[in-house]
């Protein structure tokens, strides 16, 4: 069974092929990261690209198991029967793993995610905005001092003027020579299960982020970058910023928010570029 055809632009073929060609080589990297390839496999399907989507599929299924969601890998191997009844490899993989779930009394694998901020609800200041968890790894993990963070956390300023950007903690690291960006984002990648994206290299969706108001994105250096269905794709380099996504959530609260990280310097530049 093929895949239908969707009409799109050259515009959004050519985005879909640089989202394609970027999210392989961060499930590569992140074989486990269920989520990317999840926009992955979306990306396939929206060009027609059938090999891609199976293959894609296959590796989704395998990640759904290594993070124990039974059910979501039972439904993915049914969904590619669907478009090769024949495949031995799938069949001999649902049936063991049906037989898994038949076996297991599984936990609640699939929850929702937590009830959103209603819209126009103020949100509390602040409830976490990653300082906690930037102080586990940074300082409990023994890579900096305790002198060190204090010089470089700079808590959130709500009342800063209009269009100025905070700098992130790990830039003021590196601007202070404590820690170069790059040992900091391995840091970062080791502690937190976010994948890394480079911004840079990637052309954002400046449509995306103009629906999110500039003054929060440039509070926190957060870029919510493009799109893929209900899901949008956020640049942070904090990766334990919890009020960001609640900020981010009163504006959209239907949407399901992925974020990624990515180098200060790459969100800073493009959010200038976007929100001028």
């Amino acid at each position: 069974m093929g895949l239908p055809l969707i009409k799109l632009s050259a515009e959004e073929e050519a985005q879909l092929t640089q989202t394609i060609e970027m999210f392989e080589v961060i499930t590569q990297g992140q074989p486990q990261d269920y989520q990317s390839l999840e926009i992955l496999k979306e990306a396939y399907v929206k060009l027609g690209r059938e090999e891609g989507l199976i293959g894609t599929s296959k590796r989704l299924a395998e990640a759904y198991i290594r993070n124990g969601q039974l059910s979501s890998a039972i439904l993915e191997y049914e969904s590619l029967l669907q478009h090769k009844p024949d495949d031995a490899e799938v069949q001999a993989a649902l049936q063991d793993i049906e037989a898994k779930a038949r076996g297991l009394s599984e936990p609640a694998v699939d929850e929702p995610p937590p009830e959103s901020a209603p819209p126009g609800r103020k949100v509390a200041r602040c409830i976490d905005d990653g300082s906690k968890g930037l102080h586990k790894a940074f300082v409990e993990g023994k890579v900096i001092g305790q002198n060190d963070f204090d010089l470089c956390w700079i808590p959130p300023d709500y009342d800063a003027p209009a269009g100025v950007i905070s700098n992130p903690f790990i830039q003021n690291l590196a601007d202070k020579s404590m820690l170069p960006i790059e040992r900091s984002l391995k840091v970062l990648l080791d502690k937190s299960r976010l994948a890394y994206i480079p911004l840079g290299r990637y052309d954002a969706d400046a449509d995306t982020a103009r629906k999110f108001d500039a003054e929060m994105c440039r509070r926190w250096c957060i870029l919510p970058f493009d799109r893929m269905s209900k899901t949008i794709l956020v640049a942070t380099a904090n990766p334990f910023n919890q009020q960001a996504t609640l900020e981010l959530e009163q504006t959209q609260a239907a949407a399901r928010y992925q974020f990624y990280l990515a180098a200060p310097a790459d969100i800073i530049k493009a959010l200038k570029s976007i929100f001028r």
